[in-house]
């Protein structure tokens, strides 16, 4: 608004003025003005107007006043003033920060972060609304009608018996006296509600148990009885005094051996309970990696071209074998948890005392069993039927079998050079039927070339040499005699379905079928390898197929009727271990001298294994054997060093055959038989797979 027209509304306003208001505007004259922004005009002074009653100088008081021009104000045309000038409002807070630099522990550097709040409150209040149909709105406005109702009955009342006081303010108003105002309802006042709940009464509840039972004894004792026990008495005291010693230091380790034999009493008491307790500590300490083993699935899987991996779980380990290599391995066939290892060594100059440890996946951290050995352990393997049951098989020939559930280091049955020990290195021990006379037996193959088998009698082994495994060139002996070679053998394995039949390999690279029928002659020979071989396995399921691996760096799937192998497949170095995946007839697994494990399966790639994978930490560290798991999609690898290492199979490498809906999967030989079938009928019939 210009400052005339401002001027005229002021002079039109003070004309209204009453006599009080124009005294306390005519002394604004002679009051100082005071310098105000630039641009702004000069207000009345309102703290200055007094009540003098003078109105004569108002005009020219208002004439006086006049607009203040700063020096630095631009000139602006008619134009420019009418000029619009559009502003922009943004989300953004201008005094938010912009170069915040945090560190990050992932990427181990300081980055800028990108977005920062620009939320700015300036006033915040928590109300209490609630909607007008809810039924607490309903229940509040009814209370307030009934508080109304009750306060104009009160005042009714009240004005009929005493009228009331009234008095003038100091504008004349007349008002009520002694009457009070209702307060506002206040909206910010919050109460709280609460209720007590009835406590039930206590009850006391008892039982009273059976009292034991009792009996009444009586004896009669004659003079001659209480005469002969005093004499027994005294000659006890008498071959007592005659056994201790005279001197009295040799009293002192006497004492020690009984506080010892003491201890060992007690602990055997808490031994369950420590184990028990023991068990607990190690699931806590490991309790990523036994969700991992019991719920973890790579989901990655899914994108890979049926290829697999294997999970790293628990790494068993025990610095009384650090020095010895893992010569083998089997699971308990009832206790599926529990696994022995044999530790020895393979080099023929350093030969030192062996070990057999049994680990339990309940416990990693410490084996649950620990037998020493003074020659180092080959092999092992438990029996089936009696699980407590372990026989081993020893570098110095000899065989021995170890029962867990007796508490002694010593084994129960033991060869010895007079019944029948071999006389180089035992590489494989297996347990079979019971014989017809119902006594435990098991076999054994060495170097010597002499397949045994071995009797269980009440009190020693009895040995009955089964094969013996001749070459077919021989030697000449001194003075022109000849002496007939033996092939050494190195493994051994019995077909699953006919016991019986059961193929022999040897350092040779030569692989024997036998029979326990025909002890002098062999069934068939196949040439298998170029080197020794070390592992022959029948398949779980076809009764006819079996896998050999071997240090000319090769794993061969046979059938015992052919003398050509279906497939070769070249894993770059020495084979050390391979075996049959119990769940499945076309998968099976090998471990190599460069620390890798190989995973195979026929039904999806025939020619290239499905997961190839390093797991050793440490360079030329060698796997010596590997297993697999009868029920947890688990296999366990030893290697040079004395450690074992389980690991957990990708849901790729243990596919099984998909449900169809209102049936079950296919299990069992009679569908893994004709699945091998289908895969190895093209092999047999190559002309019929390319008509395909």
């Amino acid at each position: 608004m210009p400052f005339s027209n401002l001027a005229k509304s002021d002079r039109a306003g003070k004309k209204n003025l009453s006599p009080n208001s124009a005294r306390r505007s005519s002394s604004i004259v002679g009051g100082p003005i005071n310098r105000l922004k630039p641009g702004s005009v000069v207000p009345r002074n309102i703290a200055s107007v007094r009540d003098d009653g003078e109105q004569d100088d108002e005009e020219n008081t208002w004439e006086n006043r006049a607009l203040l021009k700063p020096d630095d104000q631009l000139n602006l045309s008619e134009a420019e003033l009418k000029e619009e000038i559009t502003r922009i409002l943004k989300a953004n807070n201008p005094n938010a920060p912009q170069n915040i630099v945090r560190f990050n522990y992932k990427e181990k550097m300081y980055k800028l972060i990108p977005h920062v709040e620009q939320l700015a409150i300036h006033f915040q209040m928590d109300g209490n609304l609630i909607p007008i149909d809810s039924e607490e709105a309903k229940r509040q406005m009814m209370k307030r009608e009934d508080e109304a109702e009750e306060e104009s009955e009160t005042v009714n009342v009240e004005t009929e018996t005493v009228k009331p006081a009234e008095e003038e303010d100091e504008e004349g108003n007349k008002r009520a006296v002694g009457r009070k105002e209702k307060k506002p309802a206040n909206q910010f006042n919050f109460s709280d509600r609460a209720s007590q709940t009835y406590n039930n009464p206590s009850r006391d509840r008892g039982e009273m148990t059976e009292p034991p039972p009792r009996a009444n004894f009586s004896s009669n004792a004659t003079q001659w009885e209480i005469f002969d026990a005093y004499i027994e008495d005294y000659e006890q005291q008498q071959k007592s005094k005659e056994k201790k010693p005279s001197h009295k230091a040799a009293e002192k380790p006497k004492a020690k051996k009984t506080n010892l034999s003491d201890q060992g009493d007690e602990m055997l008491k808490v031994a369950k309970s420590a184990k028990i307790l023991e068990r607990m500590v190690n699931q806590n300490t490991f309790d990523e990696i036994a969700l991992d083993f019991k719920y973890y699935e790579d989901d990655a899987d899914d994108f890979r071209d049926q290829e697999g991996t294997l999970l790293p779980l628990w790494k068993f380990s025990c610095d009384k074998a650090k020095k010895l290599s893992v010569t083998s391995l089997t699971w308990n066939k009832k206790y599926t948890d529990l696994f022995a290892v044999a530790y020895g060594s393979y080099d023929f100059l350093k030969q030192a005392k062996g070990l057999i440890l049994l680990y339990s996946l309940k416990n990693p951290s410490y084996p649950e069993f620990i037998y020493y050995t003074e020659s180092g352990v080959m092999s092992l393997d438990f029996h089936s039927d009696y699980p407590h049951l372990i026989a081993a098989g020893f570098y110095d020939g000899s065989v021995a079998v170890y029962n867990t559930a007796e508490s002694t280091q010593i084994a129960k049955y033991s060869s010895s050079a007079r019944n029948g020990k071999h006389t180089d290195p035992v590489w494989q021990v297996k347990w079979q039927k019971d014989d017809l006379d119902g006594n435990m037996n098991f076999f054994s193959v060495s170097s010597d070339g002499r397949v045994v088998c071995w009797t269980l009698a009440k009190s020693e082994l009895l040995f009955t040499d089964v094969v013996t495994l001749s070459l077919e060139n021989t030697l000449d002996g001194p003075e022109g005699a000849i002496v007939a070679a033996l092939g050494c053998g190195t493994c051994f394995d019995f077909n699953k379905q006919q016991d019986q039949i059961f193929l022999v390999c040897t350092e040779e690279g030569k692989v024997h079928k036998c029979s326990k029928s025909y002890t002098n002659q062999f069934l068939d020979t196949f040439d298998a390898h170029h080197m020794a071989v070390y592992s022959v396995a029948w398949n779980s399921y076809h009764p006819k197929i079996y896998l050999t691996c071997s240090a000319d760096w090769t794993v061969k799937i046979w059938d015992h009727t052919c003398k050509d192998p279906l497939f070769t497949y070249d894993l770059g170095s020495a084979v050390g271990d391979a075996a049959w995946a119990p769940y499945s007839s076309t998968v099976f697994a090998a471990v190599t001298a460069d620390g890798k494990v190989f995973v195979f399966d026929l039904n999806i790639n025939k020619y290239e294994p499905i997961c190839e994978q390093v797991v050793v930490q440490k360079k030329k560290t060698k796997l010596t054997h590997i297993a697999f798991n009868s029920k947890y999609p688990i296999i366990i690898v030893g290697d040079d060093r004395g450690n074992i290492i389980s690991l957990k199979l990708s849901p790729n490498l243990r596919k099984k055959p998909k449900e169809k809906k209102g049936q079950e999967a296919p299990k069992g030989p009679e569908f893994e038989i004709p699945k091998l079938d289908k895969i190895l009928s093209l092999v047999r019939d190559p002309e019929a797979s390319t008509k395909q």
